[in-house]
């Protein structure tokens, strides 16, 4: 519009939108652009914004979510990359092609909360969260002050106290919700380490000796990814070995930390999983509690996945003992559906250690002299400078369902896990790797022509090529989709991964239906 405005002497204004302000005026140019009022008028994108979000509602809510509909809509990516156009250009498209590519996103992409998607640990909509994503999205607040995220940084403080009592820290703690459950895991290690050695923050890793921590060979990746990331290198990451379940042996991390100390390497800290990736086992955290006392170390529970346990007096006890950890990572956005990312980093000190951890004290963002309470000013706790409030995610959810119904999702969730390993042990063709502990079935599907070979190197050397094929094809006709993977010396196995009180009884037998007639001829 100012394009055709700039030849003119006036500028004609909206008497409404621009109360008080003369009907006409010159315009004001600076470098050559017109200033008098703004080019945009979002009240004019209100019919593509319901159109939009009609396209939402119907395409990646009802279509996206209903069993008769596929998973996913399987494309290469050079076939997906020309059905999306995804060149950028310097002229903008109608709002009908807009419109469009809102639907070919959708369309294309995974809809990960159809009732049969097991394939990662997480699934399933929850519309409380989705509305509270929303909402986010719309004001686009950040999570640093309270002078800008008054309401959100209020809900943070209380979800964390919430989780921090079913972790069982009767006197509170710290912590921060961040971005993604490695970044948790990250920030535990940076602060066991700055625990040990503070002279790090300032003086860099001259001020340290060679530091080593301890985590099960079942850990998640990002252990090592953070040993990487803060310099404490990857050989100095000690991987305790695991029983046949997945757990770490408390006697095996006691003689690595001794063996550690005679190479003259100083341990800080010992990270132990509740709820692991691929097998679901929970570490013995009790005793590992007593190693940790013992030799003075730092312990980190990885209850990312298992967490969610805690709510149910029927599970909790999987995670028996973390009440002794020093630092907790927890991800709503998992068992508890949540939208993603909705990951919570817990620290039972109440010294402020997690403030002198990571304050830079910026000071156009965090000024002392401000005029309400600067303890609400959380910012500074974090690595991250801009944060989103992910915690309304979780808050707006449990503020409508409660916790009574958490706790009936999550004891439903491991039912239906059970429920599966039974049907496999009774089906011909299908062997258990290992009883479920959680929520994450482990299975081979064995052909029919495999089914003749006795246990040895042939048949699972023929067994390892089977998973990935009955995975293609499942993607390629979009019925569901289930994750498999090498596990040590094991052939690849599928790993069903239970969640969304949306699945039920017949999507359990579907699967089995389903791998089978996708991989018979195999």
């Amino acid at each position: 519009r100012w394009a055709d405005l700039l030849g003119s002497e006036t500028v004609d204004h909206d008497k409404d939108q621009y109360p008080g302000h003369p009907v006409k005026c010159s315009p004001v140019m600076v470098d050559g652009v017109a200033l008098n009022g703004p080019t945009v008028n979002i009240l004019d994108s209100e019919d593509f914004l319901q159109q939009s979000m009609a396209i939402i509602l119907e395409d990646a809510v009802k279509k996206a979510t209903d069993v008769k509909e596929k998973v996913c809509e399987w494309r290469p990516p050079e076939e997906l990359k020309e059905l999306l156009d995804l060149e950028l250009r310097d002229e903008g498209e109608s709002e009908s092609q807009i419109l469009q590519r809102c639907r070919d996103a959708i369309r294309y992409s995974v809809k990960t909360t159809h009732p049969r998607f097991f394939n990662q640990l997480f699934a399933g909509l929850e519309p409380y969260s989705l509305v509270a994503s929303c909402i986010v999205e719309a004001l686009k607040p950040s999570a640093y002050t309270y002078e800008v995220g008054p309401v959100f940084t209020l809900v943070e403080d209380a979800v964390l106290r919430k989780m921090m009592e079913l972790v069982g820290w009767e006197e509170g703690g710290d912590g921060i919700f961040n971005a993604g459950g490695s970044m948790s895991n990250m920030y535990a290690v940076n602060l066991a380490r700055y625990h040990h050695c503070p002279d790090i923050k300032q003086l860099g890793l001259s001020a340290a000796p060679r530091l080593v921590l301890f985590t099960s060979q079942e850990c998640h990746y990002s252990i090592s990814k953070a040993a990487a990331f803060l310099g404490i290198g990857t050989k100095n990451v000690y991987k305790v070995p695991s029983d046949e379940s997945g757990k770490m042996i408390p006697s095996a991390l006691e003689e690595l930390i001794k063996k550690a100390k005679s190479e003259g390497a100083v341990p800080f800290m010992v990270n132990a999983t509740a709820g692991t990736t691929v097998l679901g086992a929970f570490d013995p955290l009790e005793e590992i509690a007593d190693i940790c006392g013992e030799h003075n170390l730092w312990l980190h529970v990885d209850a990312c996945w298992g967490g969610a346990a805690l709510i149910s007096k029927k599970h909790k006890h999987l995670l028996k003992g973390i009440h002794r950890a020093n630092s907790v990572a927890w991800n709503p956005h998992k068992m508890m559906m949540a939208c993603l990312q909705c990951s919570a980093f817990l620290v039972r000190d109440k010294t402020g250690l997690l403030q002198r951890c990571y304050s830079a004290s910026a000071s156009y963002l965090f000024q002392q002299d401000k005029f309400y309470d600067i303890s609400f000013d959380t910012g500074d706790k974090s690595i991250q400078c801009g944060r989103k409030p992910d915690a309304f995610k979780f808050w707006l959810l449990w503020k409508a369902v409660g916790a009574r119904q958490l706790e009936q999702r999550v004891d439903r969730a491991l039912a239906m896990a059970r429920y599966l390993a039974d049907e496999i042990k009774k089906r011909e063709g299908f062997r258990l790797l290992m009883e479920p502990e959680y929520a994450n079935v482990c299975f081979w599907y064995i052909p029919p022509s495999l089914r003749q070979l006795e246990d040895g190197p042939e048949l699972w050397s023929k067994l390892h090529t089977v998973a990935p094929v009955i995975k293609e094809r499942m993607m390629k006709v979009g019925s569901m989709m289930v994750g498999y993977q090498p596990h040590s010396d094991r052939a690849n196995f599928f790993r069903m991964i239970v969640i969304s009180p949306q699945a039920g009884k017949a999507d359990m037998d579907f699967v089995l239906d389903e791998i089978h007639n996708l991989g018979k001829d195999l």
